[in-house]
């Protein structure tokens, strides 16, 4: 009896610390600012197939040809808010972004909303990672990459 009244004092104290703890980060939450928030907007750009026509390449007129319309070039991460790897590599693009702002452009194309975009390039398997260098052929890398390797294709391949 005495054992049993223990372990519940210990889970008690346990669940009440746990909620102390809960309580001091809503309160932290709740006074963060509203100019903050905006502050760590994301650097990456949401796509759709109208702003791929204008921005990246025209599919409708020229269909059968690689013709880049950007001035910088661009990285396009397909993905889904379901998927977990995605939600890894997103802040790391969006970092990248933010890092190489002014020189290179990053894209968004959430595959569930955009399936005509995401079929075009015959997505299968996100994340899937479109780079597009300004001149040349764009290279398409399935799978989530770590930040190295990111880095190491847009110096390589993209800022050449």
């Amino acid at each position: 009896m005495k054992v049993r009244n223990i372990l519940a004092l210990m889970l008690f104290a346990g669940i009440f610390t746990s909620s102390c703890s809960n309580k001091n980060a809503n309160q932290k939450i709740a006074q963060t600012s509203p100019d903050s928030v905006s502050d760590k907007k994301q650097n990456t750009m949401e796509m759709t197939l109208e702003m791929f026509n204008e921005r990246i390449m025209d599919m409708k007129n020229n269909p059968n040809k690689w013709a880049y319309k950007g001035t910088r070039p661009a990285i396009i991460d397909f993905y889904a808010t379901w998927c977990g790897p995605c939600k890894i590599t997103a802040p790391i693009l969006d970092s990248l972004a933010f890092e190489y702002k002014g020189k290179l452009e990053v894209y968004k194309v959430d595959v569930d909303k955009q399936r005509e975009l995401a079929s075009m390039f015959g997505i299968e398997s996100i994340p899937s990672l479109l780079f597009i260098p300004i001149k040349g052929q764009p290279l398409m890398q399935v799978g989530a990459m770590g930040r190295a390797d990111l880095e190491k294709i847009i110096k390589e391949k993209l800022l050449k």
